[in-house]
Order: C-alpha cells, then structure tokens, then sequence
C-alpha cells in the first residue's frame, strides 16, 4: 500500500489545519490522512486558511502547509491558488466543512477529486447565520455541490452521514466509506474506581449546536439526589462567556466546570477517571470525542441522531437517548448499570474492543487505496456505488472494496474467488465478518 502513494502530488484542503484555535475533528481527520500521506512518498500539500500569528507557508512531517485569507475569504483564494498551478497535482482530497471547496472549478478534468464529507450541515447554518446567508450555505451545500463534484465522488465517515447525502442533499453520485481512527494513549491513565457520586465529563467544541446547555438541566435534575455530582467540560469556543455566566447564575459553580483547553495528557486523565463522557450534540459525523472515550474504557451517553448513533453502540459501548426522553433519565439509567461491577466491567470492556477496530493508519490505507486506484483510472467516480466483499485466487483473507479499487480488482487478470455486496458494518469496519 506504501508504494502506491509514492511520488503522487496531493493536495488535502481544509478551512483549518490542526493548529487554528477553532480546529475540531474535522482537522483531525485532514492531518492525519495527510501525514500518513507523506510518510508513504507522497508530496503532499495542505491548503488552509491563516489564523493570527501563524505562518503563510510552513512545513510539518514532509507536509507542506500553505495558508491563504481567513474563514471566508479562504475560499476564492485556495481556488485562484489551484487554478494557476493546475497542472500540479495528480489528485485532491476536498474537505467540505460545510461548505466545500469546489477544486473542479480549478482543476484538469483528469484530476481525480475526493469530496471529504464528515456531515451534512442543513440544519446548522441556520443557527449561526442569518436566514439570508443560510439559505446560500443550504444551496452552496446542497444543489451546487452536487452539480460541481457530479464527476467525481464523495467520502463519508460514517453511515448516517452516507445516508444524510443521498436522503437531505439528493446526492446521486458515488459516495465511499473512510472512517475515522483513533489513537490510543501510550500510557493508559488508569480508570476511576465506582464511588457514590459520579464523576462526569464532555469533551466538546462550545458552540451552539453541541448544546452545552443541556449539560447545566443534567446538573439540576441529578443534584438533588446526587448531591457530589461533577461535570467536566473539556474544550473553548465562543460560547466560553455565555456558558460561565449561565453557571453561576443557576448556582452550578463547583458542579460544572469549564476546563478549556487542556493537554492531551490531562484531557486523556480526565476522560479516564469518569464513569460516563457526555454528548448533547445535535449532530455529528461521527463523534471523534466517542471513541476516543471508548479507547479509554469509557461510555458515552448521548442522543440518537445522525453521528453518535455511528459511535455509540447503544446498550453496549453506551446509550442513546431515546425520543421522547431526555438527558437526565438515560444518564440516570446508566450511573444504576454501572454501579455493578461486573456490568461496568463488561462495558469497559466492550468500549476498548470497538475502539480499537478504528485506527489511523487504516483510515490511510482506506482513502490511500481509493485515491492511488481513481488516479491509474483517471478519475474518482465509479458505476457501483456499492461496497463489496471480494475473495481473490490467492488471497488469504477477503477484502471490503469499493469505488475505483473494487472495479480495479475486478478487472484483474487473476480473477476472483467470491463477490458479494458487504454488510453496512463490514462497510464501516473495512473488513470482512468472520
């Protein structure tokens, strides 16, 4: 899989790199796929935008980063930049946060480009800009898009997102599956021990539609009865002020504390000594912050929508908050589950097990393989949007393909074994049941 990146030009495009003070998962995912990229040959570059005090032109583990204009302007001027050095790179991961990048404006045809989607934004535009502009975010998401990348394909990290393309943006086109990874932590803090109050923590953005607020009602209806409770919030954002004054005036200091930003090394700490991580987001692509709680052994409680019904196996590796019942009782139900050792064992258990079937290094492989396979055939797009379990004459183990590579391996002069279409959780997992 190595050789097959070596010497490609790449271009990863994101409106943030790992660095910018509002970066999230989404800049997560970019970075690692580009420095795993470049750790295989590839001559990567990451086109982002410039926050205060970075530089314009940097380089970080063979990475060449190139940072133009700010949270709009980044747009026009990423695609002036691609347009007067279109003959540069053999293909293009295009990361839309919301709104994508539209490189085929810019690019030769032959480009292959790959729309990285980590979740549909329709709803959300409406809750940070007025009625006008989210309407032109909806239309830039949705029709426009789907005319721009009409001969190319899209990525998604997880099956609910898959599903929110072709069900809220009508998308027609082909649409693979590249997963998030997790890192698991070199030095395992060790777990809390069960004790009569619960220690609680959210790791999270603080904007408006992780719904930090409804972690200050959990505080309220649990107190009484859970006199200790604590409630950690790890993460910054603009809500930081909002949410301070809503906790002393309802009387929650010393109960909910916002931590900001913390260390890995602390957030890993702090995540590790919690009985349950918390998620009040109204939706997400997947949950990064899911499962690197589950890396740890430790459940989230959070509600079932797009994303976290990805991340959360519910019952299992956490619960999902069912229609019709709210936060606090589902938090209550699980504190109860796991006062029993031997139940709370069983789900730490389960947490670390399904963590450890998402790793970076196989995201790589996974949009390395679709994106070597798209630039031999000249392009991202495919018939079949379908995956599929394919079992060549020589192989010890079957693989899930899709895309370029599955129509690849099916062209193979060697011939194949066995094809059948996958099940949505080998699609997920990238790897054959049983």
């Amino acid at each position: 899989m190595t050789g097959q990146l070596n010497g490609l030009r790449v271009a990863v495009v994101n409106w943030r790199d790992p660095w910018h003070p509002a970066a999230g998962g989404a800049e997560r995912y970019a970075w690692e796929i580009a420095r795993r990229f470049a750790a295989r040959g590839a001559r990567v570059t990451y086109l982002t935008c410039r926050a205060p005090g970075q530089r314009r032109r940097d380089r970080v583990e063979g990475v060449e980063f190139v940072r133009l204009g700010g949270r709009f302007t980044v747009y026009p001027l990423v695609l002036a930049w691609l347009l007067a050095r279109r003959g540069r790179f053999d293909a293009v991961v295009d990361c839309q946060n919301g709104i994508p990048f539209f490189t085929p404006w810019a690019l030769p045809r032959r480009v292959p480009v790959f729309q990285a989607i980590f979740h549909v934004h329709d709803a959300q535009f409406g809750l940070y800009f007025p009625a006008w502009l989210a309407w032109v975010g909806r239309t830039l998401e949705g029709p426009v898009a789907r005319w721009t990348y009409r001969r190319h394909a899209c990525t998604a990290i997880s099956l609910t997102t898959l599903t929110a393309l072709r069900e809220r943006l009508g998308w027609t086109g082909p649409v693979y599956l590249v997963p998030v990874g997790v890192t698991i932590p070199a030095d395992d803090p060790a777990p809390r021990e069960p004790e009569g109050d619960p220690e609680l923590v959210c790791v999270t953005r603080l904007v408006p539609h992780k719904r930090v607020d409804h972690l200050l009602d959990l505080a309220e209806r649990l107190r009484p009865h859970r006199p200790g409770l604590r409630i950690n919030v790890i993460g910054r954002g603009p809500e930081h002020d909002r949410l301070a004054a809503a906790i002393a005036d309802r009387g929650l200091t010393g109960v909910v504390t916002l931590r900001g930003f913390v260390s890995e090394e602390d957030k890993a700490a702090l995540v590790a000594r919690a009985d349950l991580h918390l998620s009040a987001s109204q939706g997400e692509g997947w949950g990064l912050c899911v499962a690197e709680a589950a890396a740890l052994g430790v459940p989230t409680v959070a509600y079932d929508v797009d994303g976290l019904r990805d991340a959360v196996r519910d019952g299992v590796t956490g619960w999902l908050v069912p229609g019709g019942e709210d936060l606090a009782a589902t938090v209550e139900r699980a504190l109860k589950e796991l006062d029993d050792p031997v139940r709370r064992a069983e789900v730490t258990a389960a947490c670390r097990a399904w963590a450890a079937e998402f790793d970076w290094e196989r995201t790589a492989d996974r949009m390395g393989d679709l994106l070597a396979a798209a630039v031999r055939a000249g392009g991202s797009s495919t018939a079949d949007a379908g995956a599929h379990v394919v079992h060549r004459y020589g192989d010890d183990h079957p693989r899930v393909v899709e895309g370029p590579l599955r129509d690849e391996m099916l062209r193979a002069p060697e011939g194949v074994r066995a094809v059948r279409t996958a099940t949505p959780l080998e699609r997920l997992l990238g790897r054959a049941d049983g």
